[in-house]
């Protein structure tokens, strides 16, 4: 949107300040100060035109990472859904074998509070239910074998019905261990593959929350760009409409002196050609006496705004317009 000094009307200018650049200043006071002004709104867009263009950048590399980081949530999104799927198969199965575990170890505590004190000296003779099975083998033969007096067999008989007990009880404190060390076993494995899977929801919850704060911060970001670039966008836009009436008011002097050199040219014609002309010129003379007038009034109504100007304060769009509103009118 910067205007080329060297286009349109300013051409006109351009031909003109070649010329004679002290002609001008002395035509028009102003246009020194008009072009110092020309020049610094003419810095004022570039530089603006220079930050649109930063800021474009920084919105398309703010753009590409929130791209990046949404597709990276979504992935561990699916992740946690599958684990979550995961957790609903294998947690349920995990209560229910704690629950069978402690069911277990429950029947093993209500078999030794049955079989009392004995229940702890059982479970150390496990290595030694062979060899009660073999002498209780071994007293059923003797007793269908030998010739054995009735209080001998009476002995035996009843040794084996101790040893016989004490196999049974055996095999059921032993069925019950082991009932319990497969359980144990089982539910050692599944607790193992539950904690992975709470651990596993623990860490892709805290990248999911950082990754949404992320996107948040960078959200703001951009939209913060945005706002920045539409303030930018308006102080360049504001910048071409004053060079537009800058570029105006030096073509309106530009074409002015012209005229005047046309006039001065024609003055010296008619003092050629006599009195008829010298009449003329004097017309031409008057007028432009009367224009000068026209604009020293006008300069005492600009007197004001252009002492703003010259201290290089900057002007507002109103305050332009009251110095170079209706310059074509010159």
């Amino acid at each position: 949107m910067v205007l080329d000094s060297d286009s349109g009307g300013s051409a006109i200018l351009t031909a003109t300040a070649t010329n004679s650049n002290s002609g001008d200043d002395d035509l028009d006071p102003n246009r020194k100060t008009l072009l110092e002004f020309k020049r610094a709104v003419q810095e004022e867009q570039k530089t603006g035109d220079k930050r649109i263009e930063e800021i474009n950048g920084k919105l398309d590399s703010i753009k590409k990472q929130i791209d990046e980081e949404r597709t990276q949530l979504d992935d561990f999104r699916t992740k946690l859904k599958q684990v979550n799927e995961e957790k609903d198969i294998e947690y349920p199965q995990f209560v229910e074998l704690r629950e069978s575990l402690m069911e277990a170890k429950n029947q093993m505590k209500n078999l030794d509070d049955k079989v009392g004190p004995m229940a702890a000296k059982l479970r150390k003779e496990r290595s030694d239910m062979h060899n009660l099975q073999k002498a209780l083998e071994q007293i059923e033969r003797d007793i269908q074998t030998k010739k054995l007096s009735k209080d001998e067999e009476r002995k035996l008989v009843a040794r084996t019905k101790e040893i016989a007990t004490k196999l049974h009880t055996l095999k059921v404190i032993h069925k019950k261990e082991d009932q319990y060390r497969t359980i144990s076993a089982q539910y050692d494995q599944l607790k193992d593959q539950v904690k992975r899977i709470f651990k596993l929801k623990e860490e892709y919850g805290t990248k999911i929350g950082k990754l949404k704060e992320s996107l948040d911060n960078l959200i703001n970001l951009r939209e913060g760009l945005y706002e920045e670039r539409r303030q930018v966008i308006h102080t360049v836009r504001e910048a071409a409409a004053k060079l537009e009436m800058i570029d105006t008011q030096l073509n309106a002097i530009a074409f002015k002196k012209s005229r005047m050199q046309a006039a001065e040219y024609r003055h010296k014609r008619q003092k050629e050609t006599g009195d008829r002309r010298a009449a003329r010129q004097e017309a031409i003379q008057e007028r432009t006496k009367r224009d000068k007038e026209y604009q020293e009034r006008r300069n005492a109504l600009k007197e004001v705004a252009v002492k703003k100007m010259t201290t290089g304060k900057k002007l507002t769009f109103d305050e332009m317009k009251l110095i170079f509103g209706d310059a074509g009118s010159d």
